[in-house]
């Protein structure tokens, strides 16, 4: 299921459009609910709905951003279908694992393994540029692109979106493949082949790497 909770001022977040998504309920009659018991759901905390987003059909809409009481609550007011309850217990599940998470960021083994991860992504992006050059030389109209394709398999490789919310064992996971990247790259080029094949070189090592990484367990 898709990412369903986001950061936020340090603390865990979802919103009124996540929940209508999720639980096949019209973000209208989602609204209509919150409105209807704003002083119920405002004492888990103020309600907030500080942005717009355009909806489909071109109108700007209203978009709540709910804490986790809040959302918890708010689907109590909802039908219990099917749908509804799976939903929940997704809900919950990325509610547990970002607060763990937000608990992670403030331990020194998490700054000082984010801090080792920039210096490792630095040199990754160094090498990176030498084989956008490369690339040129091989004809490529856009090899500024490799920059934000080989970030894409790394962070598709460690199950991470965001560096940010990236979990430590996540944030060692991606050291592995960038240092791999980085190995790769500069052997593929030492050997004067094609700069797609080098590509396709390091995906087939970063998928047999990611098989024997160890995966997290929910507790």
């Amino acid at each position: 299921m898709e990412e369903l909770v986001f950061i936020k001022r340090n603390d865990a977040f979802t919103n009124s459009k996540v929940i209508a998504d999720g639980t096949g309920v019209s973000h209208r009659k989602l609204k209509e609910v919150i409105k209807k018991h704003t002083k119920d759901i405002e004492t888990f905390g103020k309600l907030y709905a500080p942005y717009e987003a355009e909806s489909t059909g071109g109108r700007r809409e209203q978009i709540f951003i709910l804490n986790e009481p809040q959302a918890a609550f708010l689907i109590t007011l909802l039908k219990n279908t099917e749908i509804v309850v799976k939903f929940k217990a997704e809900l919950v599940r990325q509610f547990y694992m970002m607060r763990r998470l937000l608990a992670e960021k403030q331990t020194a083994e998490w700054i000082e393994t984010r801090k080792q991860g920039k210096l490792i992504r630095k040199d990754e992006a160094n090498v990176i540029q030498q084989l956008v050059e490369y690339a040129k030389d091989q004809g490529s109209s856009h090899a500024e692109m490799l920059y934000m394709t080989y970030s894409k398999l790394a962070n598709k490789m460690s199950g991470i979106t965001d560096r940010e919310t990236a979990t430590i064992l996540q944030l060692n996971d991606l050291s592995t493949m960038e240092r791999l990247i980085t190995k790769v790259v500069l052997d593929g080029m030492s050997e004067g082949i094609h700069y797609k094949d080098i590509y396709k070189r390091s995906k087939e090592r970063l998928e047999t790497v990611n098989g024997w990484l160890p995966k997290e367990v929910v507790a």
